[in-house]
């Protein structure tokens, strides 16, 4: 039993291996087919993709082809263009060459024409030179023949002859030359006043401004008197505070619901007044407050000033003026001269020296700008010896201003020597302002008194027999003795007395001092 069972188990197992090997066998030669058949897949696909290939290479090289020789000929035949209008302008320029090798032959005959003429004309001319030094010596010859013949009959020379023709021609000719200078001279100076006078008066007609007359002090109006006693403060605190603060006096006196402000510096002054005008509205007046206001004040007036300035050179159309300059305008506000504001008088010289200027064919803008800035002098708030003028032409020179508006303005005083046509005319201007009617005032006593030391100055010059100032102290009227003081010395007495009261005077604008000498004869027929 044993036996059958292993011999079985071989069996099985010999016929298993059998058939296992015949499915392998089968599995294999299908693999190996379909290995085959993905073999000539691939040969196939891989020749369709090699001819496909192929033809695209062939389709590219045949555009390639095409293109190049597309190109070759477009190049061929731009090269050839090229070629045909070298060729033609050759031919031009062959042309052009011939042409003018023909215009020189033709010229070269023309200036072998021309030498054999002007050969032909200079053997003319060496004859007709020959002939004509031959008559220039028969005419010298007769010439002086006549003048020997004229020598004897007048018993001159003839250099004597010139002599007398000449001194006889110069003293006519000097007779005429006087006459002719002399009408000129009084028509020059008829038709320059004439002028003068129109461009004036046209220029002070076309420039009307408003006049404002300030003091030195300012009145700050209060509602009743109770208010002195709280501005005034314990034992005076207030009152000191604020004057130490503001720089101005207080005067508190009877003079009833009013406080006086009084100093020499306008600005202090309106700092002062706003201060006490906002201390009694606010009601708070003690010491630390006033600090504090009067601080406040001076910053609101600062730029106030700024603005002022500002405003000032924009309305005139004034451009391009250094900051402090600006501000110093702005400042000329509250700075009065001889009771006339200081920036109305600059802003009326201003126009006036556009206007005139532009009637005498000047710079009309560089004009109104040295008439804006001619009085910045008076404005500078530090402590100067210099006179207002130069003064205030160095600021212009500081500050970069036209060398001749530097010069219009150190010379509307002459202070300095005037060196162009527009220092004049500021200078001109600035009296206009300042003697219009109304324009500035002074203290009756003092105007008084200075036409009397006026009249007492000329008078103790030797000579002089009355003297009289006329036209509000501007011209002094100098009557002398015509037996001590003759016509010489009336001119030198005149300048003498302008040199003194230059000296010794103070006064606006300038003293015109006439001298007048007169004999008189005087007889009775009874």
């Amino acid at each position: 039993m044993d036996i059958l069972l292993l011999l079985s188990a071989v069996v099985s197992a010999a016929v298993g291996a059998a058939i296992m090997y015949f499915a392998l066998r089968k599995a294999n030669k299908k693999t190996e087919e379909d290995a085959q058949q993905r073999a000539s897949d691939i040969v196939k696909n891989a020749e369709v993709t090699a001819e496909n290939i192929k033809k695209d290479r062939i389709l590219e090289a045949k555009e390639k082809y095409l293109k190049l020789k597309s190109e070759f000929e477009d190049d061929s035949n731009k090269k050839k263009q090229i070629i045909i209008q070298n060729e033609q302008k050759i031919k031009q320029r062959e042309q052009q060459l011939t042409q003018k090798e023909q215009q020189l032959n033709q010229m070269t005959e023309q200036n072998k024409r021309r030498e054999n003429e002007l050969e032909t004309q200079k053997k003319t001319l060496e004859q007709q030179t020959e002939i004509a030094a031959k008559r220039r010596e028969e005419a010298e010859k007769m010439h002086k023949s006549q003048v020997e013949q004229l020598e004897r009959i007048a018993n001159l020379t003839a250099e004597q002859a010139k002599l007398q023709l000449v001194e006889a021609i110069q003293a006519d000719a000097q007779t005429q030359a006087s006459a002719y200078i002399k009408n000129t001279i009084d028509e020059a100076k008829l038709t320059a006043t004439k002028e003068a006078k129109k461009i004036v008066i046209e220029t002070i007609q076309r420039t009307a401004s408003e006049h404002a007359i300030e003091n030195t002090v300012s009145v700050f109006n209060i509602e009743s008197d109770d208010v002195k006693g709280k501005i005034i403060g314990r034992e005076g605190r207030n009152i000191r505070a604020l004057e130490a603060a503001t720089g101005c006096e207080i005067i508190v006196d009877d003079t009833p619901e009013a406080i006086v402000i009084s100093g020499f510096d306008p600005v202090r002054r309106e700092i002062a007044r706003l201060s006490l005008h906002r201390l009694v509205q606010d009601g708070r007046i003690h010491p630390a407050r006033i600090e504090e206001v009067v601080s406040k004040t001076k910053k609101n007036i600062d730029d106030e000033i700024v603005e002022i300035g500002e405003r000032t050179v924009i309305e005139l159309g004034v451009h391009g003026l250094h900051p402090e300059l600006v501000k110093m305008i702005g400042r000329m506000r509250f700075r009065s001269s001889y009771g006339q504001n200081l920036l109305q008088h600059s802003r009326e010289v201003a126009r006036l020296c556009a206007t005139m200027a532009a009637e005498l064919g000047l710079n009309a803008k560089l004009a109104k700008r040295a008439g804006l800035l001619h009085d910045i002098g008076k404005v500078w708030p530090e402590e100067s010896e210099l006179p207002h003028a130069i003064l205030g032409m160095e600021l212009a020179k500081k500050y970069k201003e036209n060398p001749e508006v530097c010069n219009a303005i150190g010379a509307h005083h002459d202070e300095i020597e005037m060196t162009s046509m527009m220092s004049p005319i500021i200078q001109v201007c600035d009296a206009i302002s300042g003697s219009r009617p109304g324009a500035r005032r002074e203290m009756m006593e003092s105007y008084i008194q200075r036409l009397k030391d006026l009249e007492a100055l000329a008078t103790n010059f030797p000579g002089v027999d009355k003297c009289y100032a006329i036209q509000a102290g501007r011209e002094l009227r100098v009557i002398v003795n015509s037996d001590s003081v003759n016509d010489e010395t009336a001119g030198k007495l005149s300048f003498d007395i302008s040199q003194k009261i230059e000296k010794e005077m103070q006064y606006p604008g300038q003293i015109k001092v006439t001298v007048i000498r007169e004999m008189r004869a005087v007889a009775y027929a009874k």
